[in-house]
């Protein structure tokens, strides 16, 4: 059973006792209860009446030319209703998030396996997927590229794109890049290629409208991106595609990127019906993105009483055969390159490549899992060298505010790196090795009830993570939510509506905007509209921005229907408003106590307010990668980890898993510490058991037989412990919470597994081939 340790903390002053569930506190989930019985409904269960179900035929090359496409035979199939090819996209025949550079359907080459070539709809499910047999491409096999630090520099490679196959170049360069060091030690590190591994597929409902448009109810990260690039695709104004949120089954980014959008809109405007979309698990792993598989050189220089001189380091990131967010994940993997430390010398190069492997985009920790692991696994090294203790050459060397990134920028809020490491240091420890006892439990060891050992072979190691992510979009993007909030009386009860289009994707923010509206207009019943396109844009549920720029939004937007009451009540008893408060379901003066009920004051009106919440500025790279802000926020956090291992058959058993992590502000704390488990969960998967293996542009292990993922079984108790240094420029002082557990546990467990073995482990997964070869 996990042991939880949180900074207490307080209610706001002006929340009445009897209103509670504020900010600051952890009210049951809207949604909890239906989802722990089952009876939730997501987005593979939408169902309408006459509808029909769509299909998508995939490419089985990762690189060839299409000669000629034959849908005849499908057409002719009984039940088929329609099968459509990229001469039948009515619009732009191009999308993607940061470059127009991935077509709806293929149209003259497929650039990876699994590329959706045609569509099928059918009267039944079996029947669009057995039509999609039935359609005769012709493809020439081209030569792929599959190498992405080849890619970045073999201009005899073919191009996966006319253009090239750089996706982005960033260098940074602070200091003297040529510095020398007493003592200097370098490796090459590589990620696998790691599956967001949602379990709820990709679905979407398209209804065709009266009006030419289409409504479509689906799960996604983002209903307005998605909006734009559909209708585009479409031919359509984006006020004609209207776009509802469905139930979504997790999402860590894979759900950023069109799947079946713009598909089964297409086959329902074509057919002037509904159509039904839903991806199996095979399908699942080619219709998403994934993590960039990484290789990383690095090279650290300290003095011998361990101070960092300098860094140098080259990083490669796979972005496979479409831009998606590389050009992001490579600005953040070398803007981060270095870690949570101050280094006085950096030079980092950073490429994205295009190669026809699996395309890769956005996933928990975007672009600063992969160079965490290669920085944290030189600062072991670094300390080895130098014969010092790990935790405490990290924390000389711990960055602070008033610091400086390698980009420039100077941290003008807490950066409590050296407080986390020694807090996580201190927690509590597991009792002693069941490998150590008389008579083991063979359950709590390495195998578990496989049987595979009794203890011998079995050593303990214990390891430490720390890391720095950056949160909300970066680099002069205009980052912002839209939130309208109105109050009016029903029934004799205020209620306050809170209508927003951020996507909840099970991190809780439907909760946390309730929060932030009782806490802010003193009422009770907060209901959220459904999420949809007919409110302005709240971004994507991503970069652990939503508590931060909806939640802010929300905020300002109930602010403003505060201010709406407050002036109607100081107008009639003559205190100014800013002597008045709204506090549980009443109006009080800070001089004569309550005034009135709500209720009373609102009558038949109703409040409204919409207002947009923009974070402070940020600015581009420059050609050196320098920015005076390059990102919004920073956060960090700190894990150590216990495993034991079976040196002689390379099993490993995480035993515990702590962390420590500065939040800035818990609005919920026992959301925050689900979110603080569940990244930690994602990142031991990355480090000892998920890889998608790519093998000549193919995927081998596309299913849950064969991609692992941890289990309740595998997840150890954890120690969190929470921290709140509020960042002054955040709404609450709020840092985003769900990244920075993923990253930094990776690396703590990979160097308890190192303490445990002396192997070296440059690779993550760590498989038992890495631990007894």
């Amino acid at each position: 059973m996990s042991n939880t340790h949180t900074t207490p903390t307080h209610r706001p002053q002006h929340l009445d006792e009897e209103i509670a569930g504020g900010v600051g506190e952890s009210p049951l989930r809207p949604d909890g209860s239906l989802k722990v019985r089952g009876d939730f409904a997501y987005a593979s269960d939408l169902w309408a009446e006459n509808m029909l179900w769509g299909a998508t035929l995939r490419s089985p090359h990762p690189s060839a030319r299409i000669r000629s496409i034959d849908v005849g035979p499908a057409l002719r199939m009984d039940g088929v209703r329609a099968v459509l090819t990229a001469e039948d996209v009515p619009g732009r025949n191009l999308y993607g998030l940061k470059d127009l550079d991935q077509p709806v359907l293929a149209e003259d080459v497929v650039r990876y396996r699994g590329e959706a070539v045609a569509l099928v709809a059918a009267d039944h499910p079996e029947t669009a997927r057995r039509a999609l047999d039935l359609v005769e491409v012709d493809y020439e096999v081209l030569e792929p590229v599959l190498d992405a630090e080849r890619a970045a520099h073999d201009d005899s490679l073919p191009r996966v794109h006319p253009g090239g196959n750089t996706v982005r170049y960033q260098p940074i360069v602070k200091g003297d890049p040529d510095a020398e060091a007493d003592v200097v030690v370098s490796g090459t590190y590589t990620v696998g290629m790691q599956d967001q591994a949602f379990l709820g597929p990709e679905a979407g409902l398209a209804v065709p409208a009266e009006d030419g448009g289409v409504e479509l109810y689906l799960a996604t990260q983002d209903l307005h991106t998605d909006r734009k690039q559909t209708a585009a695709a479409l031919g359509l104004d984006p006020e004609q595609v209207r776009m509802t949120m469905s139930g979504v089954g997790g999402a860590f980014g894979g759900r950023e990127d069109l799947s079946v959008q713009v598909h089964v809109c297409m086959l329902a405007l074509h057919t002037g019906r509904p159509v039904k979309m839903v991806y199996n698990r095979e399908e699942s792993f080619f219709g998403h993105v994934h993590r960039h598989p990484a290789t990383m050189y690095y090279e650290h220089g300290a003095t011998r009483d361990g101070d960092l001189v300098f860094v140098r380091a080259r990083l490669y990131f796979d972005g496979g055969a479409y831009a998606s967010k590389t050009p992001v994940v490579v600005g953040n993997g070398t803007t981060l390159g270095v870690g949570p430390y101050s280094v006085p010398n950096v030079r980092i190069e950073g490429w994205g490549m295009y190669t026809n492997n699996p395309p890769c985009g956005a996933m928990r920790g975007l672009g600063a899992v992969q160079p965490a692991f290669a920085y944290e696994s030189q600062m072991d090294r670094l300390a080895e060298e130098l014969g010092m203790d790990p935790v405490r050459l990290r924390i000389r060397n711990a960055i602070s505010r008033g610091d400086s990134t390698p980009s420039g920028q100077v941290l003008d809020y807490p950066a409590p790196v050296a407080e986390l490491l020694r807090r996580v240091r201190e927690l509590p420890l597991p009792r002693e090795s069941t490998a150590e006892s008389t008579n083991p439990d063979i359950r709590d060891l390495p195998g578990g009830a496989s049987n595979t050992t009794h203890g011998e072979g079995v050593v303990r190691g214990v390891g430490y993570g720390v890391c720095i992510k950056n949160i909300c979009y970066a680099e002069g993007a205009d980052d912002f939510s839209t939130a309208r909030v109105r109050l009016q009386v029903v029934a004799g009860e205020p209620i306050a509506m809170v209508h927003t289009a951020a996507a909840e994707v099970g991190q809780g923010l439907v909760t946390v905007q309730q929060q932030i509206a009782r806490t802010e207009l003193g009422v009770e019943r907060v209901n959220i509209h459904p999420n949809d396109t007919s409110v302005g844009p709240a971004g994507s549920s991503s970069a652990s921005r939503q508590t931060y720029v909806t939640g802010g939004a929300v905020q300002a937007a109930c602010r403003a229907v505060r201010e709406q009451v407050l002036e109607r009540v100081a107008q009639r008893c003559g205190d100014p408003v800013e002597r008045l408060s709204l506090s549980g379901g009443k109006v009080v003066s800070e001089t004569s106590g309550v005034l009135a009920d709500l209720a009373e004051v609102l009558g038949s009106e109703v409040v409204e307010a919409t207002r947009e919440y923009h974070h402070r500025e940020t600015f581009p790279l420059d050609e050196q990668g320098h920015s005076e802000r390059a990102q919004v926020q920073h956060a960090f956090s700190a894990h150590r980890a216990v495993v034991d291992v079976d040196t002689e058959l390379g099993l490993v058993k995480v035993v515990q898993l702590d962390c420590s992590q500065d939040v800035g502000k818990a609005v919920n704390p026992d959301a925050v510490v689900g979110q603080i488990q569940g990244g930690s969960a994602q990142g031991l998967g990355l480090a000892v058991m998920e890889e998608i293996q790519v093998d000549g542009g193919r995927i081998r292990n596309p299913s849950f037989t064969d991609y692992l993922i941890p289990t309740i079984l595998d997840m150890p108790p954890m120690n969190v412990d929470v921290i709140e240094r509020g960042d002054p420029n955040a709404p609450y002082g709020v840092r985003g919470v769900g990244e920075p557990p993923t990253i930094s546990s990776t690396p703590a467990i990979v160097a308890a597994i190192r303490a445990a073995t002396g192997k070296a482990l440059e690779h993550v997964p760590v498989g038992p081939e890495h631990i007894v070869e």
